[in-house]
C-alpha cells in the first residue's frame, strides 16, 4: 500500500474541547459584562487565544490595557486547564479511534497539527498519544491558521511531501491553511461552513475505511 501522511487538528476533530473553551471564555466575558453565546464561540474556532480575546472585547466594544489582557488570558487558560483535569478516553469523538487504528495497522504516518498549547496533555489524558508520530502544536509555531505553518511543520517531521499530506480539520481557517499548503483537506463538520474543503464528512463515524484506502491510493 502507498504511504500518505495524515495530519489531524485536535479541538473539534479528535476531542470536543470547544465546550471547555466556551465555558472559560464565557466566564471572562461575563466578568466584563459582555454577552457571549455559543454562536459567538463558533467564530473563535481555529483562532489564537490572543485574537479570541480581542474578538470578545470588540463584541463588547471595549478596549483594554495590555496588562489587563495578559491577566485575562492567563485566567482563561487556568480555567480551561481546570476543565481538562477530568478528561479521559470517553472524550474522544465517535469514530476517531477506529480511523487512528486503521491508519496505524496500515503503517500510515500520523501527525497532530493544532493551535492548542495543551495538545500533549490532552492526548495523554485521552490515552492516544502513542498513535502520533509527530506533534506540532501552539508551542511550536508562530503563525496562526490560515497560515499553513503548523501543517508544513507536521508534514516535514513525518517526512511527507505536501502533496501526500491529508488534513482533517473542523475550522474554516484550518481548511484554508491545508489548501494553501497544497494538501488534501477533509472537513469535519457542516459542509455549508467548510465548503472550501475538498471532502466533507459530518464526523468520523461517516468516514468508511474504504474512503481512507481510496485516499491512500490516490
Amino acid at each position: 500500500m502507498n504511504k500518505k501522511a495524515f495530519i489531524f487538528d485536535l479541538d473539534g476533530v479528535i476531542v470536543d474541547t470547544a465546550k471547555y473553551h466556551f465555558l472559560a471564555w464565557q466566564k471572562i466575558a461575563a466578568e466584563l459584562g459582555i454577552e457571549f453565546t455559543p454562536e459567538h464561540n463558533e467564530e473563535l474556532k481555529g483562532v489564537s487565544r490572543v485574537r479570541s480575546l480581542d474578538l470578545i472585547l470588540e463584541l463588547g466594544r471595549m478596549t483594554a490595557s495590555q496588562q489587563d489582557k495578559d491577566r485575562w488570558l492567563k485566567q482563561k487558560n487556568e480555567d480551561y486547564l481546570s476543565y481538562l483535569v477530568h478528561m479521559d478516553q470517553s472524550e474522544i469523538l465517535p469514530g476517531v479511534l477506529h480511523i487512528l487504528q486503521f491508519l496505524k495497522e496500515h503503517h500510515q504516518p500520523i501527525a497532530l497539527g493544532s493551535a492548542s498549547k495543551n495538545a500533549r496533555p490532552i492526548l495523554e489524558k485521552t490515552g492516544i498519544i502513542h498513535y502520533f508520530d509527530a506533534i506540532v502544536d501552539g508551542n511550536d509555531v508562530t503563525n496562526a491558521k490560515p497560515d499553513p505553518e503548523v501543517f508544513l511543520q507536521a508534514a516535514r517531521q513525518i517526512g511527507a511531501t505536501n502533496q501526500n499530506a491529508i488534513v482533517f480539520e473542523d475550522s474554516v481557517a484550518g481548511i484554508q491553511a491545508a489548501n494553501i499548503a497544497g494538501m488534501i483537506s477533509i472537513g469535519i463538520g457542516e459542509a455549508g461552513i467548510l465548503k472550501e474543503a475538498q471532502y466533507n464528512f459530518p464526523d468520523f463515524v461517516h468516514i468508511d475505511t474504504s474512503f481512507i484506502e481510496y485516499i491512500i491510493k490516490k
